[in-house]
C-alpha cells in the first residue's frame, strides 16, 4: 500500500511539471507569445546569475566540511562543482545578456569577484591538504571579506527588474501565468526530489540494516553450530559435504579449518558406506522423509568401534536451490556398553535371585517342619512334668516342686517360640491379598489392645490422621501391633508414656509412618540386630518378648515394597520408620472417604 502511495505521488509531479507549463504556452496569442519570451529571459538571466551565486557558495560550504574533517565523497564533488559549472554559467550570462551593456559591466565584475573567490577557495583546500587547517579558514575568510558578489547580483537582478517592470505593462497576464507554472513547476520539481531523496534513503538505510542483520544472523548461527558438541554435517543433493562443526570433524578425522565439497562416503576411512543408510539418506532427500534415531556402528578414524545414534531431515533453501540434507549424531557408544554392562549384571543377579529364593524356600521349609516337629516333644514334656506333678502329689518336696515348675515355665516359652517361628514362617511364604486399607482404623485398634495389656498406666497418645493405603491388612495389623506394642512396653517405667504415630508423604508419592515414644531406647551401634530373628537388646527380665516382632515387622514391609529403620538415643526413646510405595488405586479411595 505505501508502495502505491509513493508511486502514485511520483507520477502527480511529473504531471505537474509536464502537463502545466504546456498548458499555459498553447493558451497564449503569438503576441504573448513574444513578450512572454522576453519575460522568460529575463527571469532565466536572474536564475543564472542566482545559480551561479548559489553554486559559488554551495562549493564554498562544501570547501569548509572538507576543512572541519567531513571525508565524504559527495562533499568533495560539492567543493568542486563551482570550478566545474561557474565558468560556463557567466559566460551563458554574458550571451544572454549582450543587448544591455549595463548588464555586460556588472557581469564583467561578477566574474573577476567569482574567478577571485574560487582562486581563494582553491588556496583553502590546498592548505587544507598540506596539513594547515587554520590557513584555509582564513583563506576563506579572505575570499568572502575581499570578493564580495552580494551587490554584483543584486546588481544583476534588479536591472532585469527594471526590464521586467517595462515588459510587464505589455503581457501582465503572460507573464502571471508563466510565473504562476514555472513556480508549480519548481514547488512539484522541489517535492518530488523530496521525495525521491527521502524514498531512496529509507530504502537503502532498511537495506542496509537487513543486510546487518543478516550477516550478524549467519555468524551467530555458524557459532552456534560449531560449538554444538553433538556432531552436525549439512550435505548437497549428491551427499557432498557443505558444512561440518567440529565436533563431526573431530569424530571422523577432518582438519579444524575444512571447508571443502567431500563426498560422504569418503569421510571416516569408510564409516558411511552403509548401504541401507545411504538409501535411508537419499530417500530423505528426494521424498522428505525424516530419519530419525538410526542406530549404527561405526569404526571410525581411531579404529574404535562406536555406536551412534543418526538423524536426518531435508531442508529447503530461501533461494530455491536444491534441497539439502541436515544430519546430526549421537554418540552413544558409552550408553551402549552400560546397556550390555547393565544385561550382564541382570542376567547375574537374576541367578542369584534365583539361589536366593531356592536358600529362602529351603529355610523356610526346614523352619516350618523344625517348628511343627518341636510340637509334638514339646507336648510330651510338657504332658509328662504335669503328670509326673500329679504323681508326686504332696509328697513332692520343695525342690521338686520348683524343677516342675522351671519345667512347664520353659515348655510354655519353648511353645511361644515355635508359635512365633511358624508366624515368622507363614509371613514369608503366604501370598498378599492386597486391598484398599484404613491404616487410621488399624493404628486405632492396635492402641487399644496395647492399652489392655497396661493395666491402667498413664499413656498420652497421639496419633496423626492416617492415609488409605493398598496392602495385606492382616499382616499391616501385625505391624501397627507390634510396633505399638513395643511403645507401650518399653516406656513401661515411664510415670507418664507418651507415644506419637506420624506419617509424611514424599515426593514419589510414597507415605513414611512413624511410631514414636519416649521409652528405654536403645544403643545405635546394635541397631544392625534390632529387625533380626530372636534377637533382643534389652534382659528378658527387664521388658518381656521373644525377639521375633520385629523381625516379622521388617519382613511384611519388605513383602509390601517398603522399608524399615529406627533411630534411638538410650534412655530417651525411641524412633520406628517404615514405607509404604504409592498407589492410585490408594488415592482412589482416598478421595471417597473425604
Amino acid at each position: 500500500m505505501a508502495l502505491r502511495w509513493r508511486l502514485g505521488g511520483l507520477l502527480a509531479a511529473v504531471l505537474v511539471i509536464v502537463a502545466l507549463p504546456y498548458i499555459v504556452t498553447r493558451s497564449g496569442a503569438a503576441e504573448a507569445i513574444s513578450a512572454n519570451e522576453r519575460v522568460t529571459h529575463s527571469s532565466e538571466v536572474k536564475s543564472l546569475t542566482y545559480r551561479i551565486a548559489y553554486v559559488t557558495r554551495d562549493s564554498e560550504a562544501a570547501i569548509y566540511r572538507l576543512i572541519h574533517g567531513d571525508t565524504d565523497p559527495q562533499v568533495r564533488m560539492r567543493a568542486a562543482r563551482a570550478e566545474h559549472e561557474v565558468p560556463g554559467l557567466l559566460a551563458q550570462l554574458r550571451d544572454m545578456t549582450r543587448d544591455s551593456p549595463d548588464q555586460q559591466a556588472l557581469i564583467g565584475s561578477l566574474n573577476a569577484t567569482v574567478n577571485g573567490r574560487m582562486a581563494l577557495s582553491g588556496q583553502a583546500v590546498l592548505r587544507h591538504e598540506h596539513g594547515d587547517p587554520q590557513g584555509a579558514v582564513e583563506a576563506m575568510r579572505d575570499s568572502g571579506a575581499l570578493f564580495k558578489m552580494d551587490d554584483l547580483i543584486d546588481g544583476i537582478v534588479r536591472n532585469e527588474n527594471s526590464v521586467l517592470l517595462q515588459r510587464r505593462d505589455e503581457a501582465s497576464r503572460e507573464a502571471f501565468n508563466s510565473s504562476l507554472a514555472l513556480a508549480i513547476t519548481a514547488i512539484a520539481q522541489v517535492v518530488l526530489l523530496t521525495i525521491v531523496v527521502i524514498v531512496s534513503e529509507r530504502q537503502i538505510s532498511r537495506r542496509l540494516m537487513a543486510e546487518v542483520r543478516e550477516g550478524q544472523a549467519v555468524q551467530r548461527s555458524q557459532l552456534i553450530v560449531q560449538a554444538v558438541r553433538e556432531p552436525i554435517a549439512l550435505l548437497d543433493a549428491s551427499l557432498g559435504t557443505l558444512l561440518v562443526n567440529a565436533a563431526f570433524g573431530e569424530l571422523y578425522g577432518l582438519p579444524p579449518d575444512f571447508r571443502q565439497s567431500m563426498p560422504l562416503t569418503e569421510i571416516g576411512d569408510g564409516a558411511w558406506t552403509d548401504s541401507a543408510l545411504l538409501q535411508r539418506l537419499n530417500d530423505v532427500l528426494l521424498l522428505d522423509r525424516e530419519l530419525w534415531d538410526y542406530e549404527l556402528v561405526q569404526r571410525t578414524v581411531d579404529g574404535v568401534d562406536r555406536h551412534v545414534v543418526i538423524n536426518a531431515r531435508r531442508l529447503e533453501q530461501d533461494g530455491g536451490g536444491d534441497p539439502v540434507l541436515l544430519i546430526t549424531l549421537s554418540d552413544v557408544t558409552a550408553r551402549a556398553l552400560v546397556e550390555q554392562q547393565v544385561k550382564e549384571l541382570n542376567r547375574q543377579l537374576e541367578g542369584k535371585v534365583e539361589q536366593v529364593s531356592d536358600v529362602n524356600r529351603e529355610l523356610e521349609a526346614f523352619s516350618y517342619s523344625v517348628s511343627h516337629d518341636l510340637r509334638a516333644p514339646l507336648r510330651h514334656i510338657s504332658g509328662f512334668a504335669g503328670k509326673l506333678q500329679q504323681h508326686l502329689g504332696e509328697g513332692a518336696d520343695e525342690r521338686s516342686r520348683h524343677y516342675i515348675e522351671v519345667i512347664n515355665d520353659a515348655s510354655r516359652r519353648m511353645a511361644l517360640l515355635i508359635e512365633d517361628l511358624l508366624v515368622f514362617s507363614r509371613l514369608g511364604r503366604g501370598a498378599l491379598r492386597l486391598q484398599p486399607v484404613d491404616m487410621q482404623s488399624l493404628a486405632d485398634e492396635a492402641r487399644v489392645l496395647a492399652e489392655i495389656d497396661a493395666h491402667g498406666r498413664h499413656i498420652v497418645w497421639s496419633i496423626a490422621p492416617l492415609p488409605i493405603v493398598i496392602g495385606d491388612e492382616n499382616m499391616l495389623r501385625t505391624v501397627w501391633q507390634n510396633l505399638l506394642g513395643n511403645a507401650v512396653k518399653y516406656t513401661g517405667k515411664c510415670e507418664v508414656a507418651r507415644i506419637d504415630v506420624e506419617v509424611q508423604r514424599h515426593r514419589d508419592g510414597s507415605y513414611e509412618f512413624v511410631v514414636n515414644d519416649n521409652g528405654a531406647g536403645f544403643d545405635m551401634q546394635y541397631a544392625g540386630k534390632l529387625f533380626g530373628v530372636f534377637q533382643r537388646l534389652h534382659r528378658a527380665s527387664e521388658f518381656p518378648g521373644n525377639g521375633i516382632g520385629l523381625a516379622n515387622v521388617r519382613r511384611i514391609i519388605t513383602r509390601h515394597g517398603g522399608r524399615v529403620w529406627a533411630d534411638a538415643v538410650p534412655g530417651m526413646g525411641a524412633r520406628f520408620h517404615f514405607t509404604l510405595p504409592a498407589s492410585d488405586l490408594a488415592e482412589s479411595f482416598a478421595q471417597r472417604r473425604l
